[in-house]
Parts: structure tokens; C-alpha cells; sequence
């Protein structure tokens, strides 16, 4: 079964759930993002060296990981989205692949420390998760947007305040991303989405890193 077949089937459940004016405005909003999604680093381009903050309190500079070898870097929004929780541990299956070949996943989301801790022992993740505070490097890739009105108000409806989560009164959230690093810092694959219920196949992600060694 593949991670989108997963995604699919969830969504379906999601829109029988919610109604078809809450799944319109969803898609609306979506939608409204595709320009945004066209501007974000592609590949060829230089992945940004920063340093974020893992679950522990621990710095971790993203350029040093990809100056020893090359990487997966997802983005998901956070561990209140039942996509996200589906994508990294689709991505913990394929963990001793990736690392056979000398990788390292990373998972990147824009809540506070302790929430991506909490994401992680909850989907029992054993790669790198860590805090993009304030979404430094979200931005940096042309990935982070600011949640319309009607969103922000619908997810406070779901019970979902990321202004508390993201330590981050903006609601800023990055768009569902996934990018395979080469050594050195060149960006050899990326998936960029607007719509979350869509995200790279972590065989896809595979299938890139093993393309980098040949």
C-alpha cells in the first residue's frame, strides 16, 4: 500500500466527516497557494545551512548534515495532522534503506521542540526531527505561507491552535515539502504541494538518494 493510497483513503473519510462547504474551502485555499508553490526552490538549487533546534534542545546545523552526505528533508505541518503522522512513519520504513546508502532523513516542522518530540515517540520515529522556529527555513525555501482568515478559523473550530503549538501568533505553516540533498548542498529532487493531502513517496525519495550514488 502506498503512502498516497493511505493519504487518499483518509481523505475520503475527512470529506464524508467535515461536509462539502468545509472541504470547498479547503480547496479554495489550496488552490490560491499553487503560485507560491511554483516560486520555491527546485532542484539545482542550494539547500539553505541552517541551524534548528531538536526535540532535546540541541542544535542541529542542516548544512553540516549535507556537507558529510546527502539527505531527505521533509516538511509536514505538525503532529495535530493525521497526514503528517502517516508520512513519517511511512519514511521510518524505509529508515535502514536510507541510512544503507550513507543518508539521513530529517523530518522539519515549524512547532516548538517539545510538540516534535512528542510527534515522534507517538509515531515511533528514529530519524532526526526538528524545530523550525518561526519557519527560518521554511522561508528560506519559498515553502511558508501565513493561514487565510477562513482557515484560521476553521482549524480553531477543529481544535487545532498553532499559534500556542508554534509558539508563533503569524499561523504561518509550511507547505507539505520534501527534498532529496546531494553532498555538498545541491537540491537532486523536491516535492512541493500546496495540498497536504499529497506528499513525496518515500520510495521516490529512495529512488533519488540511490541516483545520487550511481
Amino acid at each position: 500500500m502506498t503512502l498516497q493510497s493511505e493519504l487518499d483513503t483518509f481523505k475520503s473519510a475527512w470529506l464524508e466527516r467535515v461536509g462539502a462547504d468545509a472541504a470547498s474551502l479547503v480547496q479554495s485555499d489550496i488552490d490560491a497557494l499553487r503560485t507560491l508553490a511554483a516560486k520555491a526552490s527546485k532542484p539545482g538549487d542550494t539547500f539553505p545551512a541552517l541551524s534548528l533546534v531538536r526535540g532535546d534542545g540541541q542544535m542541529v546545523d542542516v548544512g553540516a548534515i549535507t556537507a558529510h552526505g546527502p539527505a531527505i528533508v521533509t516538511f509536514y505541518r505538525g503532529g495535530w495532522c493525521p497526514y503528517c503522522n502517516l508520512e513519517l512513519r511511512a519514511f521510518q520504513k524505509l529508515l535502514p534503506e536510507i541510512q544503507s546508502l550513507g543518508a539521513t532523513l530529517v523530518a522539519v516542522s515549524p512547532e516548538t521542540p517539545d510538540h516534535t518530540m512528542t510527534t515522534a515517540e507517538k509515531n515511533g520515529v528514529a530519524f532526526t526531527v526538528l524545530s523550525d522556529a518561526k519557519g527560518a527555513l521554511a522561508k528560506a525555501l519559498g515553502i511558508q505561507f501565513e493561514l487565510a482568515h477562513a482557515i484560521k478559523a476553521l482549524y480553531q473550530k477543529f481544535g487545532h491552535d498553532l499559534a500556542t503549538r508554534n509558539d508563533d501568533p503569524r499561523w504561518a505553516l509550511p507547505m507539505p515539502a520534501t527534498y532529496v540533498v546531494a553532498k555538498g548542498g545541491r537540491i537532486a529532487a523536491a516535492f512541493v504541494d500546496p495540498d497536504y493531502r499529497r506528499r513525496m513517496e518515500p520510495e521516490q525519495a529512495l529512488a533519488a538518494l540511490k541516483a545520487l550514488s550511481t
